[in-house]
């Protein structure tokens, strides 16, 4: 039972990179970029595998992975030379809770009121899970790069004196 276990996450990580690379290719991210977005995939997905055996709320989960893979993005971008969201678009696909998102509208249209407002509300958690990981690393990254920029001011007009 565990190497069936093992072996489906095994699948589900390759084709997390697989589909992230799909989806790169689609909005025209080449070169360098390519790989860098596709691994974005490939780890945001495992890092979600990881984290699920550890942390037992999905929301919990997303946040986390969702504001590792923006630092990863902020980095590789600034590595890259390229907009942060280059990577981390395409980085964040494999966490897109598309079953979740299915299963909500299917539930709408069955006029399920009950379930549809259960699987709304667990959708509604995740994609706000994802936006907040990504606001907190950008406020962070920003935050960071103002003071790295003031202390630079402060070195080049102290050199002036």
């Amino acid at each position: 039972r565990c190497l069936l276990a093992m072996r489906t996450e095994i699948i589900e990580i390759i084709t997390s990179f697989l589909g992230t690379l799909g989806f790169a290719i689609l909005f025209n991210v080449k070169g360098k970029r390519l790989i860098a977005a596709s691994f974005g995939g490939f780890l945001s997905w495992t890092i979600f595998l990881l984290l699920g055996k550890i942390i037992p709320s999905e929301p919990v989960c997303y946040l986390l992975v969702s504001t590792l893979i923006s630092f990863y993005a902020e980095i590789i971008a600034r590595v890259l030379k390229t907009p942060t969201t280059t990577v981390l678009m395409t980085a964040l696909i494999p966490l897109v809770p598309g079953a979740s998102l299915y299963y909500t509208m299917a539930y709408a249209l069955g006029s399920d009121v009950e379930k549809f407002l259960e699987k709304a509300l667990a959708t509604l958690q995740l994609a706000g899970a994802l936006a907040l990981g990504i606001v907190i690393t950008t406020m962070v990254m920003h935050t960071l790069y103002a003071i790295q920029i003031q202390h630079k001011k402060k070195e080049s007009y102290n050199g002036n004196d």
